[in-house]
């Protein structure tokens, strides 16, 4: 199975650049995101971003912390195009899950990405409300994870493991920290991996041998040593 890389980003020109490269297959924001991007007004910005992204899925945020704030966010946000996935955290701030805005907007064939998912256990707990036919994205944070110590892997396997039962349910690998972690995604059978503009670049450079890669690390240090006019 192929795993399709999505573009994890909000910045305008950036989505102009990446949404023109067939290697990505689809965007992924979120609040902070945004707020790096200098947006003022979610809705007015969001709309930009789907002015330049009009075919590909884009997954935007609800930002309420209350379920039934949630629910009425996501029903507006997925108003605003026929690519969207209304993108939900798994809890709010308070450590509840959002089970009624998961269940309610799935029952809208609305389209979900359910995110900041960190275990197989919250997995299962999505599978339980929603339906078999809407498309629903579980996000789970691998690099967050690993971050603190813990290995992501297991989790991942048995939510895909999970998954398998639902057509409808695709399994992304989120906070991606080096461009391996693609090559990890792959093996384990991720339907998805959401990667930042800079790691994506790198990407792109897979095919390169061992000897290109020593030659262009000598080269690089060699470099350096010149313009600093080293001697000894």
């Amino acid at each position: 199975m192929s795993t399709k890389i999505f573009c994890d980003i909000a910045d305008l020109s950036l989505i102009k650049k990446f949404n023109k490269k067939k290697i990505v297959k689809g965007f992924t924001t979120n609040p902070s995101l945004m707020r790096k991007a200098g947006a003022k007004d979610y809705e007015s910005y969001s709309k930009k971003i789907l002015k330049i992204c009009k075919n590909k899925p884009i997954s935007l945020e609800v930002f309420a912390d209350d379920q039934k704030s949630m629910i009425l966010q996501g029903i507006k946000i997925n108003q605003w195009a026929k690519n969207i996935y209304v993108k939900v955290p798994v809890v709010n701030s308070k450590n509840k899950f959002s089970d009624k805005v998961i269940k309610e907007l799935n029952n809208k064939n609305i389209k979900l990405n359910i995110t900041a998912v960190y275990t197989s256990k919250q997995t299962k707990k999505i599978l339980k409300v929603i339906n078999k036919t809407t498309k629903v994205i579980i996000s789970i944070f691998a690099g967050r994870a690993g971050d603190t110590g813990k290995d992501p892997l297991p989790e991942f396997i048995k939510s895909i493991r999970l998954a398998k039962k639902f057509k409808n349910v695709q399994i992304l690998w989120a906070s991606v920290r080096e461009p391996y972690n693609f090559l990890q995604a792959k093996q384990l059978g991720c339907h998805i991996i959401t990667i930042p503009p800079s790691i994506i670049e790198k990407i792109e450079k897979f095919e390169k041998s061992y000897e290109q890669l020593t030659i262009e690390t000598v080269k690089g240090f060699l470099s350096d040593s010149k313009k600093s006019k080293f001697k000894i």
